[in-house]
């Protein structure tokens, strides 16, 4: 480590430790899971009203596809230099500082994974709803009448606590039984879409295709459509948080990246290509949500519309998963260096997991369910997970510079062009967003900020501890 590099200021708060029990393929799946979520099913209507051409719609989805490769390489080289848990937040500490790395993972805690977890959770909750309409009723039944916001427990409320608890108690009885549980649901999820675009191909009738022409490369368009493009790919660096418990992380996880990033790649590609073969793009543009309804009312008739709903189900339940395995990764890592709470830091000295911090996140995000309108957490926050993916990217050139002479078991490749351009890209989405979106982003940078305080607070309390 060099002189500059940072120093946490606590070492190994247990002695216990995290099993190192995950492969290639485990580690692949909580990306596949973590990535593939609700975007792929309404987002495709945004592009394809930004986008007239399908040629262009299918080139853009590419494009994001190339960008979130690159980041995974970039992300690659730096798991493999630093194998530890807690992803961007590791790497954002030995770049650029503890106050830059706590406030990543403060983003993380507050809304990145809680906040998407919840919002997955209650989507369960109504597609419940459509089985038994009584789980997705909404009238309170209790209401803890908290300062600025209640909280308010109805059925629907309580039927989204239960996969959060159930999962969150699987991923802290350990990797044993967690990694089963989020292979399986992986498994299914990229099963059964690959049945639907599959089937998709066999049963339709391509009379969209003729309402696919437009000019060729629509560039103002495509620039557009790759904002919400690149928030669809959100997650491909999932496999980066658990590298203190993957075998041979130096090959392993930018092998899990790889392969992760890259299958959803095709499936998103190719969703996009069975939209337009069967809608078209005008058709496509117009539909008012619902995308993968319409198409399998389309494609297979009204009874599929509830073998739909059960797969979504299962797609919600495979994201909760491995958010919930992801996440708690990062604020074991924050507090091993004092900057969250203390109990985080330690493993279950039976399950080895960091069952404290996978706690914290399970009891926020409960709050967020509850709470109702703090699920604006995550449109505030969404323009955040691009701008620290940019940063952590950009941690790779500082480095590469600082620590020329390390050992790199994996080397981003095309470097530096293809990192260049992914931060380079990922800033100007930013900077749109910022002009488009100005008040939802001002909510979103006035949340991160107000971590601020709260990192010196973790500052202080450990400059007291370490001055006893």
């Amino acid at each position: 480590m060099s002189r500059n590099a940072y120093v946490p200021a606590t070492s190994q708060k247990s002695s216990s430790f995290l099993d190192r029990r995950l492969g290639p393929i485990d580690a692949a799946a909580i990306v596949v899971s973590n990535v593939i979520g609700g975007g792929i099913f309404f987002v495709p209507i945004i592009v394809a009203q930004m986008v007239p051409s399908s040629g262009a719609i299918l080139w853009v989805w590419l494009i994001g596809g190339a960008l979130a490769f690159a980041g995974a390489m970039a992300y690659a080289e730096l798991s493999a230099l630093r194998p530890r848990a807690g992803g961007e937040y590791v790497y954002l500490r030995e770049a650029f500082g503890p106050m830059a790395a706590f406030l990543t993972g403060w983003t993380s805690f507050i809304a990145g994974f809680s906040g998407a977890i919840a919002a997955s959770a209650l989507a369960f909750a109504d597609y419940v709803g459509r089985f038994v309409p009584a789980a997705a009723d909404v009238t309170p039944i209790v209401t803890v009448p908290v300062p600025l916001v209640p909280l308010v427990l109805s059925r629907k409320a309580l039927v989204a606590l239960v996969p959060i608890l159930v999962l969150s108690f699987i991923h802290i009885r350990g990797l044993g039984p967690g990694r089963i549980v989020q292979n399986v649901l992986a498994g299914l999820k990229a099963t059964a879409l690959a049945l639907i675009i599959a089937l998709g191909f066999m049963m339709a009738s391509g009379h969209g295709a003729a309402a696919a022409a437009g000019p060729a490369l629509p560039v103002s368009g495509m620039l557009l459509a790759l904002v919400p493009i690149m928030f669809t790919y959100s997650g491909w660096n999932a496999a980066v948080y658990v590298a203190e418990e993957v075998r041979n992380p130096g090959r392993n996880v930018p092998l899990a990246l790889g392969l992760g990033t890259l299958t959803v790649i095709v499936i998103y590609v190719a969703l996009n290509a069975l939209y337009l073969h069967v809608l078209g793009v005008a058709a496509l543009a117009a539909l008012p949500g619902r995308l993968l309804d319409v198409v399998g009312e389309r494609l297979f008739g009204v009874m599929a519309a509830n073998a739909i709903a059960l797969f979504t189900m299962v797609s919600l339940s495979a994201s909760i998963s491995a958010m919930t395995l992801a996440g708690p990764r990062v604020y074991y890592a924050m507090a091993q260096d004092g900057l969250f709470l203390d109990a985080a830091s330690r493993v279950h000295p039976r399950y080895h997991t960091p069952a404290v911090a996978i706690l914290a996140q399970s009891l926020w995000t409960i709050v967020l369910v509850l709470s109702g309108t703090l699920s604006q957490l995550v449109s505030y926050t969404g323009f955040a997970v691009i701008l620290f993916s940019a940063v952590a990217v950009a941690s790779l050139f500082v480095l590469r510079r600082r620590d020329p002479d390390a050992p790199r078991p994996f080397r981003a490749w095309g470097y530096p062009w293809a990192p260049a351009i992914f931060v380079i890209a990922c800033s100007a989405m930013v900077v749109n967003e910022m002009f488009r979106n100005g008040a939802t982003a001002l909510a979103g940078v006035a949340v991160i900020v107000a971590g601020i305080p709260v990192y010196f607070m973790f500052r202080a309390k450990q400059n007291r501890i370490t001055n006893h």
